[in-house]
């Protein structure tokens, strides 16, 4: 189990584009690793422009500060969680400040390996149908090697129109379950643990990673508050006791199993933007 108390000077303005610093809450896996991940915090420091582009891996988004322009998929709100599958171009997003301070709005990001078995190393490149920003300029061209969407769309959920239910066996806890996603079965879920009450859980087959987002708590002896990060791996016991109302943020990682026989589910797409096939065939 790893516990990472969040550290406010932790922030790193490493973002390529300028206008966006990074706590890294977590991480975990070789670069090579299917298993890979990071969590990051991410803070706007100014306007925010980004072309249409897609991912070889995972992402889950929540805004805790602010909204987010997804471009033509629209806008994720503060509180909601956004699912942007590996492979799922989104964009052109354009995000100015307007009437918030540099610094003011937070997100929470979580990108990991996902079941096509890329992993994280491989990159993100721009859609079709992206141009590049005037002046940009031009990057030599490499191809990388993009998973085809399993999903249309990026996949926005409102937890706030969500029930609590209790958890079986454990008094004053409650959950929030929201959904899970691919042949790989992550899940996101939300917990609320009454003050003063316990959760003790185990997942055998994933690893969980939990951020706080209220409360205050004791998790393995150590004593956690707002947007402290938890690694929990598979079959250990995971003990929290509130000593305030906390609402813990869980997504579910099993591990990635591949087809025995190999997809060809993939597209290979340069740098630049255009799309080329594996297999010829597949552009008519």
């Amino acid at each position: 189990m790893k516990v990472a108390l969040y550290d406010e000077s932790a922030f790193h303005q490493d973002h390529p584009r300028g206008a966006v610093s990074f706590n890294y809450l977590l991480m975990g896996g070789e670069p090579e690793s299917l298993e890979n991940y990071r969590y990051i915090l991410g803070r706007q420091e100014a306007d925010f422009q980004m072309p249409r582009h897609r991912h070889t891996f995972e992402q889950i988004r929540l805004p805790l500060v602010g909204d987010m322009n997804l471009g033509e998929q629209g806008i994720l709100h503060e509180g909601e969680i956004g699912y942007f599958p590996e492979g799922q171009t989104y964009g052109p997003q354009d995000d100015p400040l307007g009437d918030a301070r540099p610094g003011e709005r937070l997100q929470l990001v979580l990108q990991f390996g996902g079941a096509s078995g890329l992993g994280m190393s491989a990159g993100r490149g721009r859609g079709p149908a992206s141009r590049r920003p005037e002046g940009e300029q031009r990057r030599d061209r490499r191809a990388i090697r993009f998973p085809r969407p399993r999903y249309k769309n990026v996949i926005i959920t409102d937890p706030a129109q969500f029930n609590w239910l209790p958890v079986p066996g454990a008094s004053r806890v409650e959950r929030k379950y929201l959904g899970s996603f691919t042949e790989r079965a992550f899940w996101i879920e939300l917990v609320k643990i009454d003050a003063g009450a316990e959760w003790i859980s185990t997942s055998e087959g994933a690893r969980r990673l939990i951020v706080a987002l209220a409360g205050t708590a004791t998790v393995d002896g150590t004593e956690i508050g707002r947007l402290s990060a938890i690694q929990v791996d598979g079959g250990e016991k995971f003990h929290v006791s509130a000593t305030e109302e906390t609402v813990l943020y869980i997504v579910g990682l099993p591990a990635v199993r591949l087809p025995s026989a190999p997809s060809d589910q993939f597209d290979v797409i340069d740098s630049d933007g255009a799309i080329q096939f594996e297999n010829p065939e597949q552009a008519i």
